[in-house]
């Protein structure tokens, strides 16, 4: 697969515009997943999803392609979403109850297509809680979880995209999985 994304690449550096759609295709579930973990917002991380791709497009002819493309691409949306998490501040929380209702918060909000069984129910609960207690935890190690938990990138990939060496990366990930083990038994 990286060489036919290599091949779009040069395509793309040789002026066919019509090459990048493929790299966009090929990368953008992806993309827009790292994101949405890391912003935990829609809308947001389709924004900041499509800023890589155009970022990208528009520094292509600094890309070493002896390197990985996607760890370029990610390295790129990181650091948008960690541009965007500094920017912003919580404007409101899912555990938040909802004006005017009792005993309903943000999370009674979000749609679903069909009913679920008390299974998936508990499942779906602790995912949320999962995600959220990610969320909580300090931005240098939720980067680290979910570039190594939720995107399934390997350590040395991990440390690529962050520019960090690896032994940083470990030590990250480490103190990250131990916060989360703590936030997760206070269950």
């Amino acid at each position: 697969m990286d060489a036919l994304i290599n091949k779009r690449i040069k395509q793309v550096l040789k002026g066919d515009q019509s090459a990048f759609s493929d790299i966009v295709s090929h990368y953008q579930h992806s993309l827009y997943q790292v994101c949405y973990r890391m912003l935990g917002n829609k809308q947001e991380a389709e924004d900041i999803a499509q800023e890589a791709f155009v970022r990208a497009y528009m520094n292509l002819h600094t890309f070493d392609q002896k390197r990985k493309f996607s760890t370029w691409l990610y390295r790129i949306a990181t650091n948008l979403c960690i541009d965007r998490l500094r920017k912003k501040k919580p404007d409101y929380y899912l555990d938040a109850e909802v004006a005017g209702t009792e005993g309903l918060n943000m999370y009674s909000q979000i749609a679903t297509d069909a009913p679920l069984p008390e299974e998936e129910l508990e499942k779906m609960e602790l995912q949320e809680r999962v995600q959220y207690e990610i969320s909580r935890m300090p931005e240098k190690y939720r980067v680290v979880v979910v570039l190594k938990y939720i995107e399934e990138l390997s350590l040395q990939e991990i440390s690529e995209v962050l520019e960090m060496p690896l032994g940083t990366v470990k030590t990250r990930l480490h103190r990250g999985r131990e916060a989360l083990r703590k936030q997760l038994n206070s269950l």
